[in-house]
């Protein structure tokens, strides 16, 4: 994908995902990368943001696995970022898919 596209709805995906479920940053790694291509020196700078933007709250919670993690719980801010990104995202997608459909009929004739 490309990394421009990727930048531009990254915020919205991490957002979504934390919604769903309070995640610990290793494992949001895993769930963003499973829609884009992505490593943990690009999520953790995000989350930290997002943490400081008042989005996130943060809590650890001991591990068997290894050290602490420190997980991740979306706040009231944070759901009402999530739903402007997301009308945001919906009116932006529809019109470049609009676009490309005119000129794909454009281009056949």
């Amino acid at each position: 994908m490309n990394t421009q596209f990727k930048k531009g709805v990254l915020e919205l995906i991490v957002l979504l995902a934390v919604n769903k479920k309070d995640m610990y940053g290793y494992e949001l790694v895993m769930e963003v990368s499973k829609v884009v291509d992505v490593n943990d020196g690009t999520i953790y700078p995000l989350l930290k943001r997002l943490t400081n933007e008042r989005y996130f709250e943060t809590y650890l919670v001991d591990s068997t696995e290894g050290p602490t993690r420190k997980y991740y719980k979306i706040t009231v801010l944070g759901k009402e970022r999530v739903e402007e990104l997301r009308d945001n995202w919906k009116v932006f997608a529809n019109s470049v898919n609009k676009f490309i459909k005119e000129s794909m009929k454009n281009e056949q004739k």
